[in-house]
């Protein structure tokens, strides 16, 4: 199993979980963080570091958003790794808790 970055992490992008990532496995895109299931080794560490709380393992991953687990693996493909924590993007919090974001997903 693998753990997922959801739809919270849009336009937030905290980078705590990169911190506690003992095998690099998150890609950074413009706005929104995935996580490489060929790298992850399920260790649990990123989820409670979430202040968006938007890391799941994947078979929680909440119904309505079961299509972030193939975004996570389309997008680590071609992002590059991140494994260093960087400052949140400027309106993260005004952004944290919003629904329907999946619209502002940069690619």
């Amino acid at each position: 199993m693998t753990y997922v970055v959801a739809e919270n992490c849009i336009r937030c992008k905290y980078t705590d979980c990169v911190a506690v990532c003992p095998v690099e496995a998150f890609h950074e895109g413009p706005n929104f963080l995935v996580i490489n299931p060929e790298e992850c080794i399920d260790c649990d560490l990123c989820v409670p570091e979430c202040p968006a709380e938007a890391i799941f393992a994947e078979d929680d991953v909440p119904e309505d958003q079961r299509e972030f687990i193939e975004l996570n693996a389309e997008l680590a493909k071609v992002w590059p790794v991140i494994s260093e924590q960087k400052e949140p993007l400027p309106d993260a919090d005004e952004w944290n808790g919003v629904k329907g974001k999946r619209q502002y997903l940069e690619r």
